[in-house]
């Protein structure tokens, strides 16, 4: 048993259910696992007394869980540069213990500081939820079968569909992502932005509502993009002219051409990462909220960003 005081680590079940993580291996074992699975963040410290109370509990929790659920306990104050990297993405670790949940590779929710174990419990529960859904309803059928209409090109359809789902579950994050590109697919992109400001609060943050609100934002992008040839001459007479490659990355985007548009931001972040507010980065995030969380574009794109904020 773990006793008050004791350093945390040296508690961490052995396996893949609860890891001790650094900056080594962040990005397997907490970005891309949460591709499969929704991974628990535990920011702590050895001198942080809440943490020692929380960590069992959270340890507890994530058992209870019986894989639904993965746990990594991040130390901030051996792993630094790891710590300042994600609060300058806009994770607040100033105060800890912070806890993140991380679903499809991205932080999806968050609470501070000791809480009750049913907080704990609710907070793994809507993890759970944000990375899928309850399948046990009997609406994730419905909505594969709305997807495949949307992939075979009868997006008027799978919008029926998806509406229809949302009548009976209004909160079914997927069914409301899906939705939201129906329209997009339809070419109505007023309607589009309509369906996700009304987004209910508990869903509005989902993966599968932040990746429609990622595509509808490329989608307007594409309808004031350059031609890509002039474009691509202006960089390479002047490789500096950050705002010519900017341009460029959205025109390239807006033709299908997502690895070149991708490899041009990665450039920009590499010459000046907070060029125009750090615009690179957001719209490296936009493009990869957009695609699917395995699609091969993100992953490498991930890695490749990852290392040069570590570098």
């Amino acid at each position: 048993m773990l006793e008050l005081g004791q350093n945390q680590s040296s508690a961490a079940p052995k396996g893949d259910l609860i890891k001790d993580v650094t900056e080594q291996n962040f990005m397997e074992d907490v970005v891309d696992a949460s591709m499969e699975v929704p991974v628990i963040v535990d920011f702590w410290a050895t001198w942080c007394g809440p943490c020692k109370t929380l960590g069992p509990m959270l340890e507890a929790a994530v058992t209870k869980a019986k894989g639904a659920v993965k746990m990594a306990k991040i130390d901030v104050d051996q792993n630094q540069r790891l710590a300042q990297a994600l609060a300058q993405q806009g994770l607040p670790l100033q105060s800890i213990p912070t806890v993140v949940a991380f679903v499809k590779g991205r932080p999806v929710d968050l609470f501070q500081g000791a809480v009750p174990a049913s907080e704990i419990d609710a907070f793994i529960k809507r993890a759970i939820e944000q990375a899928g859904g309850d399948p046990s309803n009997g609406l994730d059928e419905a909505v594969a079968a709305a997807e495949e209409m949307l992939a075979e090109g009868a997006a008027e359809d799978a919008a029926q569909t998806f509406a229809a789902i949302l009548q009976q579950e209004p909160e079914h994050a997927a069914a409301y992502g899906g939705l939201v590109r129906a329209h997009i697919e339809m070419g109505d992109l007023e309607q589009a932005e309509a369906v996700l400001n009304g987004a209910p609060v508990a869903i509005s943050k989902s993966p599968e509502v932040e990746a429609a609100h990622a595509q509808l934002e490329l989608k307007k992008q594409a309808a004031g993009a350059g031609p890509v040839e002039e474009l691509r001459a202006k960089v390479e007479a002047d490789p500096a002219d950050l705002q010519a490659r900017f341009d460029l990355a959205k025109a390239l985007h807006a033709h299908g051409k997502v690895q070149e548009a991708v490899d041009e931001l990665l450039e920009i972040f590499r010459r000046d990462r907070e060029w125009n507010d750090g615009a690179a980065r957001a719209q490296l995030f936009t493009i990869f909220d957009a695609l699917k969380p395995q699609d091969p574009i993100v992953l490498n794109g991930r890695r490749k960003l990852s290392s040069m904020i570590f570098a």
